[in-house]
């Protein structure tokens, strides 16, 4: 058993998933609660401002990377010590994708593993009484979930409230709220989500901004009430790591890495070394493999380009130890960047390619691939699970594939990314 949890869900993206969840981890830790907060599907920003209300590290949990012993597992540690634990869906309640490992990727996969009811957030902007209807079809839509109650978010007035709240209760639903309509509470966004936790200014302000706004508007203790304890895994023997030392890049230019990931490396007994590109430093010496993680490099490709000694250091490390890139981190192991202004910067020149955030096409969804050849992640053939979430274009990507990959809806296979004595890249994300 593991400790209580409840999973913010909704009908569709965009519903106020993320308000109803922060001001909720926020309202609780505020008042002594230790908060295990979890993020359901691929995302590694949510997960940071999780971390930033709570105070307590997050986990990624996804039916379609991860099967169900290693889902099980993940709850059971980011839930120790703790007193309740909220997970934030993404998009739609149901939605997913075919050929999963443990489901479909959908929210609803991981509260019906882990026995946790949801709650709902409802956006009726636009409705009233159908409110109801939609909340009927979400609440007969799967055996295997609980719909605990509903929060409406963006209402007009006590009218719109009454007409909404009072057809969905007819239906036996509990409602633990309503939010009105506020704009002045809305995080920073840009072209791949909020604005990261460490870039957003005066963030512990706008956390507690929010928690005042849902302690408002929200029965918050009816909230915590309904959450439940689920079946939950022992922790689960892991694979050797990549590498007994792994330097890895974190700053604003390279932040995408899960957190279960660095965790899983450390229980198999690998040490993790920090460093920062962006203040010009080269990967620690001491290291066996260098991970560029993904992030946003077209932002800050100036600065990259200029910083010698990272550069230089890749360079140096390259000359016998391996060094991989995901995403952003494969932009920079390639020749050339070319940022939204079209202006071209000089890259680490490590794999012969050329990617452009000036031509921008969205790149998105779960990913199945096979490694190319051997590899610190696995012997050739080795399975991997994870996604694409990018809108750089290629202009040029020339040499042997990192992996042979396909998408979740076919059975194609093409090669993904670039491998070269010991670098390697792809704009894939690994999960599982």
């Amino acid at each position: 058993m593991s400790a209580p949890g409840v999973l913010i869900g909704a009908a569709r993206s965009s519903s106020g998933k993320t308000t109803l969840t922060l001001g909720l981890m926020r309202a609780l830790t505020r008042r002594g609660l230790r908060v295990a907060p979890v993020k359901c599907g691929p995302d590694y920003i949510d997960p940071a401002f999780h971390a930033a209300a709570t105070g307590r590290a997050g986990v990624n949990l996804d039916s379609w990377a991860m099967d169900a012993d290693v889902i099980a597992a993940l709850a059971a540690h980011a839930g120790a010590g703790a007193d309740l634990m909220i997970a934030e869906g993404a998009m739609g309640l149901f939605d997913g994708a075919p050929g999963g490992a443990a489901g479909v990727g959908a929210n609803a996969d991981i509260a019906a593993m882990l026995g946790w009811p949801v709650v709902l957030i409802h956006d009726v902007s636009g409705q009233a009484q159908t409110a109801a209807a939609i909340v009927r079809g979400i609440t007969a839509h799967d055996a295997r979930v609980t719909l605990a109650g509903v929060v409406m978010n963006r209402v007009a007035s006590e009218r719109h409230r009454r007409l909404a709240g009072e057809a969905i209760e007819a239906l036996g639903v509990k409602m633990f709220g309503a939010l009105p309509r506020d704009e002045t509470i809305a995080l920073p966004e840009r072209h791949l989500g909020l604005v990261q936790a460490g870039e957003t200014p005066e963030l512990d302000a706008r956390l507690d901004a929010l928690a005042d706004f849902i302690e408002a508007h929200v029965d918050v203790e009816a909230i915590v009430a309904c959450a439940t304890s689920g079946e939950t895994g022992n922790l689960i023997p892991n694979a050797s790591p990549p590498a007994q030392r792994i330097a890895i890049a974190r700053d604003d230019a390279f932040s995408f890495f899960y957190p279960h990931l660095a965790q899983s490396w450390r229980d198999a007994g690998a040490e993790l070394s920090f460093f920062s590109p962006l203040a010009d430093e080269a990967p620690p010496e001491d290291c066996g493999l260098c991970w560029l993680p993904g992030g946003y490099p077209e932002l800050h490709a100036g600065r990259l380009s200029a910083a010698q000694g990272f550069i230089k250091g890749l360079r140096r490390f390259a000359k016998g130890r391996w060094i991989h890139g995901e995403c952003g981190g494969y932009m920079a192991l390639g020749r050339t960047l070319i940022d939204a202004t079209g202006e071209a910067h000089e890259m680490a020149g490590l794999l012969e390619l050329e990617t452009s955030f000036a031509k921008r096409k969205l790149h998105l969804g779960y990913r199945s691939a096979r490694l190319a050849t051997d590899h610190p992640l696995g012997a050739a053939g080795s399975r991997l699970r994870g996604h694409d979430f990018h809108y750089a274009t290629f202009l040029r990507e020339t040499g042997d594939p990192f992996a042979i990959a396909k998408d979740a809806y076919s059975d194609d296979e093409h090669p993904a990314g670039l491998s070269n004595d010991g670098v390697s890249g792809s704009f894939f994300h690994l999960m599982a």
